[in-house]
């Protein structure tokens, strides 16, 4: 059996679960989303527009290269055109924190992006994913509807991202108080899920991660190339610059994971692809983090590139 014929086992119940743990995810980034991060975002729209651009065509325009390039087969390039075609994850933010980049900007760019990654995600991966010839045959076997993936992406993003917004506008405390603990739990729920479904089916896991995981390390180091080469393109200083690479660079695999299951039955290598990105988005982002944060704090004496320095030189 080949990886594009292979489909993983998930039950009802655990798909549901799914579901629920990427809402928690989504309803943790809105509980952190202020009306004031929309209007930084509309006052210097710039940042969000480099950012909007390099998400939305120059990543699914490179993944596809990538496609061609690597040796992957048809659902292992469906799969790495779709999580290319997702929202920021909100890991994003702790990343960008940790490097000492502009956490504010990173909140505001991913509550945005998000709100337009609801209509634009099932556009992107029919986009992307019909351009292909095998996995253009993918998608027309699997007769993706786009209405119905644009319904799921409302039900899983977008009605608890409008009940977080709600909840942070009216209990402004509240929101604060319990924000820490949404995202930490539906992250690591999410990490559960992720093991969890590998180890469930093994037997795929460890016959196809030979390659998948070099495609996906080369694809997610592009990804994080791709948001600091747009950023240092668009004049953008130092903090901004490495709170766009996280924010291109780190993707919502859970909910490409989700998307796959939902309809594309599990397919063996998409799934595979999205579960191993998942994991290994966080490890290489914190490995980044690290030493990027450790490089600043050792040339400008501060982790955020301006303690010792001006301004003006630390955003060159």
């Amino acid at each position: 059996m080949t990886i594009d014929d292979a489909h993983l086992n998930f039950t009802p119940g655990t798909l549901v679960i799914l579901d629920v743990v990427l809402a928690l995810i989504m309803f943790g980034i809105a509980l952190d989303t202020a009306p004031s991060d929309f209007r930084v975002v509309l006052r210097k729209p710039k940042p969000l527009i480099i950012a909007i651009l390099a998400q939305l065509i120059v990543l699914p325009g490179v993944t596809f290269l990538l496609t061609l390039v690597l040796p992957v087969t048809a659902s292992m390039a469906l799969g790495m055109i779709l999580v290319a075609c997702c929202p920021p994850g909100n890991i994003s933010q702790v990343l960008t924190h940790r490097s000492g980049g502009n956490v504010a900007l990173s909140v505001s760019m991913t509550a945005v992006s998000n709100v337009i990654y609801i209509f634009t995600m099932p556009i992107s991966i029919a986009l992307w994913g019909a351009i292909r010839p095998d996995t253009r045959a993918l998608l027309q076997s699997v007769s993706l509807n786009g209405w119905e993936m644009l319904l799921e992406i409302l039900l899983i993003i977008g009605v608890p991202f409008a009940v977080g917004l709600a909840i942070r506008a009216r209990f402004a405390a509240f929101a604060k108080r319990t924000q820490p603990f949404v995202r930490w739990f539906s992250l690591l729920a999410l990490a559960a899920f992720i093991v969890g479904a590998l180890a469930g089916n093994w037997q795929y896991f460890v016959a196809f991660i030979g390659l998948i995981a070099i495609a996906v390390a080369i694809h997610d180091a592009v990804a994080l190339g791709i948001g600091w080469t747009t950023a240092t393109i668009g004049g953008l200083g130092t903090r901004e610059r490495k709170a766009m690479t996280f924010e291109v660079g780190i993707r919502n695999s859970g909910l490409g994971l989700g998307l796959i299951f939902a309809f594309f039955g599990g397919l063996g290598g998409m799934a595979i692809v999205a579960g191993w990105w998942g994991v290994w988005d966080i490890v290489a982002g914190l490995v980044l983090a690290a030493l990027w944060a450790r490089h600043t704090k050792r040339h400008t004496g501060d982790v955020k590139g301006d303690a010792t320095i001006p301004a003006a030189e630390a955003a060159s």
